[in-house]
């Protein structure tokens, strides 16, 4: 990381002089923790495409076909662990105050290293949500019982994650536009910057004076626009922007 270390001291000096913290990940933190792929080419499950399962009209078409997909996603999740960077930002959180963790990933890995108060703006593969009395709870199993159902009313249970062409809880997404606004640097972490409406996080914060970080493993639309960009695999590059000697030091 030789010709890297201006930038990645440049980064641990914004990290520790900041009030406000605000991060948002993406599907390449959950990568490098062994995740395979679940969309675009390589995401073939039984010849299906996510984006051929993930649709509120193929849940409609076909709820048992669509709960498989869903129920061996969640047995291949269950095998998964935290890596480095899911656990730096954990201790990150705890040397702010001020810090909020936006993530698009829906498998709760930042939840089992420790993070807290987490907006999962895609929601969680671990939710279930009734489709009658939109009842919503969490179940850890690693299998399911298909077709799951509401253990209130007995009607059907769906995913509790936001499908393609389905809006954003307006709550959480209100909070992260909140969070993104409001921080002295934005964090964002292996995320290809081309989902929205997450992708514009990043200029909002921009826009209202925070300083952007971006790591990833190669450059993105918003590389351009940061204040300090990083190549490379989060899990080496976040554990050394992110010291123990943070403890609530000049920023909080």
């Amino acid at each position: 990381m030789g010709e890297k270390a201006p930038e990645m001291e440049r980064a641990r000096a914004l990290l520790r002089d900041a009030h406000s913290v605000a991060v948002l990940t993406g599907a390449g933190i959950s990568a490098e923790s062994g995740i395979p792929t679940f969309r675009g080419a390589g995401g073939l499950w039984k010849q299906f495409r996510a984006e051929d399962l993930a649709t509120p009209e193929a849940f409609r078409r076909d709820p048992r076909l669509c709960w498989e997909w869903y129920d061996w996603r969640r047995s291949v999740l269950s095998q998964v662990q935290p890596n480095a960077a899911h656990h730096a930002l954990a201790r990150l959180q705890r040397t702010k105050r001020d810090f909020t963790l936006i993530t698009q990933n829906v498998d709760g890995l930042h939840f089992a290293a420790g993070s807290e108060r987490v907006l999962e703006v895609h929601g969680s593969i671990w939710n279930l949500r009734c489709t009658g009395c939109e009842r919503e709870w969490t179940d850890r199993s690693a299998r399911l019982e298909l077709l799951p159902q509401c253990p209130a009313c007995d009607k059907l249970a769906r995913p509790g994650v936001v499908w393609f062409g389905e809006k954003l809880n307006p709550n959480t997404w209100a909070a992260a536009e909140r969070a993104a606004s409001s921080s002295d640097v934005f964090l964002v972490v292996g995320t290809s910057a081309m989902v929205y409406p997450a992708a514009g996080l990043a200029p909002l914060a921009r826009s209202a004076g925070a300083k952007v970080i971006e790591v990833n493993i190669e450059a993105t639309p918003v590389s351009g626009l940061v204040d300090c960009a990083l190549t490379g695999r989060a899990g080496e590059i976040l554990p050394a922007i992110v010291s123990s000697d943070q403890e609530y030091g000049a920023g909080s």
